[in-house]
């Protein structure tokens, strides 16, 4: 079983790899190339909002949820360091505080 999950997931990986690798800079235009510069920028925010507002249901909530105030820490620390490990790092700790400290 677990032979055919690595299986699925390196076919999986290297169908998305070929794409990016065997791309020659000079085949998009750069009108393309700022179009997609946009793209992580959008998918990010659609991968963690399912997670900081949404529970195990999936219905939303807002009130006494601690991963809102967790993630506006983080935007706010990394606002202002400008370092994404620090950031992620700055979330994962005022998370930890506010659900095993604070108990919130």
């Amino acid at each position: 079983m677990w032979s055919t999950v690595l299986l699925a997931g390196l076919i999986t990986y290297f169908t998305r790899f070929s794409m990016i690798a065997f791309i020659k800079k000079d085949m998009l235009s750069e009108k393309t190339r700022i179009v997609l510069s946009y793209v992580p920028s959008a998918v990010f925010p659609a991968i963690i909002f399912p997670l900081v507002f949404l529970d195990a249901n999936g219905t939303l909530e807002i009130v006494g949820n601690s991963k809102i105030i967790a993630a506006i820490a983080a935007i706010l620390f990394g606002f202002f360091s400008r370092n994404v490990l620090l950031t992620i790092f700055s979330g994962l700790i005022s998370y930890w505080a506010l659900i095993f400290l604070l108990k919130y």
